[in-house]
C-alpha cells in the first residue's frame, strides 16, 4: 500500500468515526438521512429489484417441502453463530459466547451440518450479533442513515460492522477470502450461496408482512427505515431476545 493510500484511508477512518456520535437513548430510531434522495431513488431501485427477481423467488421457495425450507433456515442461522461467538465475546458476555458456541457444535454433529436444530430442543438458545451492534454497544450512534443497492437500508456504523464482519467471521474467511482455516476451504460461491439462501428465506417467511407493509404505508421509504432502526436498536439493547429475526418488528 502506497503511503497516499495509508493516508487518504487514515483520513477517511477518521472522518467515519467522527460521524459516529455517541448513542443516547433513543438516538437510534431518530438517525439523520446522509443523502435522502439519493437513498430514496436507490431504495426504488430494490423495490424494482425485489417485485422482478426476489419476490417470485421467494413465492417459489415458499411451495417447497417444510422439511427444505426448514433446514435451509437452520443451516444459514448455524452459520451465523460463527459471526455471532466473537462478538458476543468483544462485548463481554460470555454466556451467550457458550450458547452459541454449544448450539453450532451441537447443531453442526448431531443436526447433521446445521440442517436440524437439536440445540434448541435442548433449550439452547443463541442469538445474532454482528459488528455493526457490537460498535452499538461500546456507545457508537449510527451517524446516518442511508440505503445500499440489494443490501437495503443501513446506517454509517452498520456499514462500517458488514465491512468488519468479513473479517472477524470464520465462514468469511474461509469463502469471500478464500483463506484455509483448519483444513477446510471454500470459495466466494459458496459465500455469496448462503448469504441468497438467507434473503431468500427471509423473504419468504415475510411474504405476507411485506405486501402488509406497502399496503398500509403513506410513505414505504420511512416505514422501512422506522422498522429498521427499531429492530437494530433492540437487537443493539438485547431488548427482544425471543425474536431474533432481522428486522424484527415486520413479523409483527
Amino acid at each position: 500500500m502506497s503511503d497516499l493510500t495509508k493516508k487518504l484511508t487514515f483520513a477517511l477512518i477518521v472522518l467515519i468515526i467522527g460521524n459516529l456520535k455517541w448513542a443516547q437513548a433513543d438516538d437510534a430510531v431518530t438517525e439523520p438521512e446522509c443523502f435522502e434522495k439519493v437513498s430514496r431513488g436507490v431504495f426504488k431501485f430494490n423495490q424494482g429489484f425485489d417485485n422482478i427477481v426476489l419476490e417470485p423467488v421467494a413465492k417459489v421457495y415458499n411451495k417447497l417441502p417444510e422439511q427444505i425450507k426448514n433446514g435451509t433456515g437452520n443451516f444459514t442461522s448455524n452459520l451465523a453463530n460463527l459471526l455471532s461467538i466473537p462478538n458476543h465475546l468483544l462485548q463481554g458476555d460470555l454466556k451467550s459466547a457458550g450458547n452459541s458456541t454449544a448450539s453450532f457444535l451441537i447443531n453442526s454433529t448431531i443436526g447433521i451440518f446445521g440442517l436440524g436444530d437439536p440445540a434448541s430442543l435442548m433449550g439452547i438458545k443463541s442469538t445474532k450479533e454482528d459488528v455493526g451492534q457490537t460498535l452499538g454497544r461500546y456507545g457508537f450512534g449510527g451517524g446516518c442513515y442511508y440505503v445500499l443497492p440489494f443490501l437495503g437500508p443501513t446506517t454509517l456504523r452498520d456499514t462500517l460492522g458488514m465491512a468488519a464482519d468479513s473479517i472477524i467471521d470464520p465462514f468469511a474467511h474461509v469463502t469471500l477470502r478464500e483463506k484455509e482455516l483448519k483444513g477446510i476451504s471454500g470459495n466466494r460461491f459458496d459465500y455469496f450461496g448462503v448469504k441468497g439462501a438467507d434473503v431468500v428465506d427471509f423473504r419468504a417467511d415475510n411474504i405476507l408482512n411485506f405486501e402488509s407493509l406497502e399496503k398500509n404505508s403513506i410513505d414505504l421509504y420511512s416505514a422501512q427505515k422506522s422498522i429498521y432502526l427499531q429492530s437494530r436498536l433492540k437487537k443493539i439493547q438485547n431488548s427482544d431476545l425471543e425474536n431474533d429475526q432481522d428486522w424484527d418488528d415486520l413479523e409483527k
